[in-house]
């Protein structure tokens, strides 16, 4: 009777822990692309991502370089100051996006062109992406002021 005892604990330690196992395994398989790392431009181009890779890119949209297709597409260049990278977008854009505004975008880079499946721009006129503030402090283009709320 012990014996048979004892054999049905380590029975039920051995489902549980199978279990166990494999909900972690459906787990990490489910957020598999629910994970993007931010990049800025200048680690863009340094070190390009495969085209598979979802990611995000922030900066500020450079001056000039917004450009509106016939349709819904979109052409702007985003920068960190060190580094460029030209960007397209199919869609509404944000009503806050513009030139010269902070912005983060989720998407992939194919043949040197970042094309984003979602554009984000800043809320308000005080606020930009804690991301996008760090990028652009290293690249000497941004400070935060004593008056902004920080992120």
């Amino acid at each position: 009777m012990r014996g048979l005892k004892k054999q049905r604990r380590i029975q039920i330690i051995m489902v549980a822990t199978a279990a166990l196992a494999l909900s972690a395994g459906l787990i990490g398989y489910a957020m598999r692309d629910g994970i993007n790392f931010f990049r800025p431009p200048s680690e863009v181009v340094d070190n390009p991502p495969p085209p598979t890779e979802v990611f995000r890119i922030g900066g500020l949209v450079e001056d000039g370089s917004l450009v509106r297709d016939a349709g819904e597409t979109i052409s702007f260049i985003v920068t960190d100051g060190g580094a460029s990278i030209p960007v397209t977008y199919t869609g509404i854009l944000p009503d806050l996006f513009g030139e010269g505004q902070g912005m983060v975008g989720t998407g992939r880079l194919v043949d040197g062109t970042f094309q984003a499946t979602e554009i984000l721009a800043r809320h308000d006129e005080a606020y930009m992406p804690a991301e996008v503030i760090d990028a652009l402090e290293a690249q000497g283009v941004y400070r935060q002021t004593d008056g902004a709320p920080e992120s």
